[in-house]
């Protein structure tokens, strides 16, 4: 069984979003859940404006770093910068467009596509 083109949106901006956390080695059980949340929130969005589909990696991704921060704290944490400076969270850029990427703002400099942070955390 096929999924339709909104739902195969919704699994591929999971999974992305799954594969930065366990780079950071925070998917914790109950973090997955914040992952979950934010999907069934965004399938309404998407269902509402199916042509935002291409946008909903980086939604889902700001929603569960939203939710991190409110519950444990900034994620991901910049690898970009020095290890002596304050640590500090990526953005998700652009914050509604295709191809979203974590950037730092404070360096300018684009980290990682959303889904490819294990390239960068995992020195």
């Amino acid at each position: 069984m096929e999924l339709n083109p909104l739902e195969q949106s919704l699994h591929t901006a999971r999974a992305l979003v799954m594969a930065d956390l366990a780079a950071g080695d925070v998917a914790e059980a109950d973090i997955v859940s914040l992952v979950e949340d934010a999907v069934t929130h965004r399938r309404w969005w998407v269902e509402q404006w199916p042509e935002g589909a291409e946008f909903v990696a980086g939604l889902i991704a700001q929603d569960v770093q939203d939710a991190l921060l409110e519950r444990y704290g900034r994620w991901p944490l910049c690898p970009a910068c020095s290890p002596e400076e304050e640590p500090h969270a990526l953005d998700v850029e652009p914050e509604l467009g295709p191809d979203p990427h974590w950037v730092c703002t404070k360096a300018a400099v684009a980290v990682a596509p959303v889904g490819a942070l294990g390239g960068v955390l995992r020195r």
